[in-house]
């Protein structure tokens, strides 16, 4: 691919803004050679005004998603792209949510340029498990995790039964919870069927990857130790331990 339209796929404008930078000699090597629109090059290699590029094609982005944030590319409301920079907004393919968080819920929030593996994470047959801390409305009554684990659990309006999910109880009032499955505002509408309404929600795990010492807002790009660690290091409710 030519240096013009792949600096331009990595959002840094449209094809005629991406030729006056280079004509421009902004784009240049690390050894400091001025760069044409049409030579050969290496990702790593390549600076603009004296910075590395951004991530190269199929990078994935984790994100620590504060409340309040919406999974989208439009609308009045802020949107987790304010939280990035905003070249990703701009790149071809886009930089998208793999599956979404809704405005309420925080924490953990993958996004990638990869279609294929934005559909392996998100596709039912993974089994992938998610994990959510939930701080409830309500006192436990004691039988939330036989009825969640039973796999008979009927949502309103649903015609089948939820996969078995894992329960772990932290408190009166707090809780973990393990699904594979991603059906509209899952958890919340499991802690409704058993008459209980779910106050604060935070996703904290995907696979085997955590948010760690993320902080709230923050975002990091995920090396190859963490993509292993998304489909490897786990323990599915499907499973015994």
């Amino acid at each position: 691919m030519k240096l013009l339209k792949y600096v331009a796929n990595l959002g840094y404008g449209s094809r005629r803004q991406v030729t006056e930078m280079i004509e421009r000699r902004r784009v240049r090597s690390k050894a400091g050679v001025v760069l044409g629109i049409r030579d050969m090059f290496e990702h790593d290699e390549v600076l603009i005004d004296g910075e590395p590029l951004d991530p190269a094609p199929g990078a994935v982005v984790m994100l620590n998603k504060p409340p309040g944030y919406v999974c989208s590319t439009k609308g009045s409301s802020p949107l987790v792209y304010d939280l990035l920079p905003a070249r990703f907004r701009l790149r071809s393919p886009a930089m998208s949510p793999v599956g979404r968080l809704d405005s309420d819920t925080s924490g953990l929030l993958l996004l990638t340029d990869d279609g294929e593996l934005n559909h392996r994470i998100t596709s039912p047959r993974t089994h992938l498990p998610k994990a959510y801390t939930a701080v409830l409305a309500n006192d436990l009554r004691g039988d939330e995790g036989a009825v969640f684990e039973s796999g008979t659990l009927m949502l309103e309006s649903e015609t089948t039964p939820l996969e078995p999910a894992k329960l772990e109880v932290l408190g009166a009032r707090l809780v973990r919870v393990t699904i594979t499955e991603g059906r509209y505002h899952q958890v919340r509408r499991m802690f409704a069927a058993v008459g209980n309404h779910v106050a604060v929600l935070k996703r904290v795990a995907i696979g085997g990857l955590d948010l760690g010492d993320l902080g709230e807002g923050a975002w990091r790009i995920l090396n190859s130790d963490d993509l292993k660690a998304l489909f490897t290091d786990f323990a599915s409710p499907h499973k015994e331990p």
